[in-house]
């Protein structure tokens, strides 16, 4: 693994539960992209790791060291310090929410060497300042029609 791709992600709701939406910004080398996606209804912590997800679906090869940047203690914890491999070990016992997302996220990432992050939202950071716009103006309708987060709207993740 030799590639290098730096990853800011942030995700936003708007009422929690309520519009939310994602923004995410891919840096390898001199390349940039920026995704974004609302949602009528769903999460703020749904919309961190759908940033994350979505970032990791854009990517077209496998084997990269990606670092991902994410101001949310959420997603860089159950990742770091290990939460997800004990969740997955013991089938989410207990009821931890988002499954889905976090099944999809475990899948995504085994094709990477990733590493988290973690940064203060709402500071000094520009890159995670742009994800925070991109996610704001997706959850608020801004930039693309809001869709449906069937893992939420469901009731499957509760």
């Amino acid at each position: 693994m030799s590639d290098v791709v730096t990853i800011y992600t942030d995700g936003s709701a708007r009422g929690n539960p309520g519009p939310g939406g994602y923004g995410a910004l891919l840096i390898y080398g001199d390349h940039k992209k920026e995704l974004s996606q609302g949602y009528r209804r769903t999460t703020n912590n749904r919309m961190e790791l759908m940033a994350v997800i979505a970032a990791l679906q854009a990517l077209t090869r496998e084997g990269l060291r990606l670092t991902i940047y994410s101001d949310s203690q959420y997603v860089v914890k159950a990742i770091e310090e290990k939460w997800l491999d004990k969740w997955i070990r013991t089938n989410f016992k207990g009821g931890k929410k988002n499954r889905d997302l976090w099944e999809q996220y475990h899948a995504l990432a085994q094709v990477h060497q990733v590493r988290f992050h973690w940064v203060k939202g709402h500071a000094e950071n520009p890159l995670n300042n742009r994800c925070d716009e991109l996610a704001t103006q997706a959850a608020d309708g801004a930039t693309h029609q809001l869709l449906v987060d069937e893992g939420y709207e469901s009731g499957v993740n509760d």
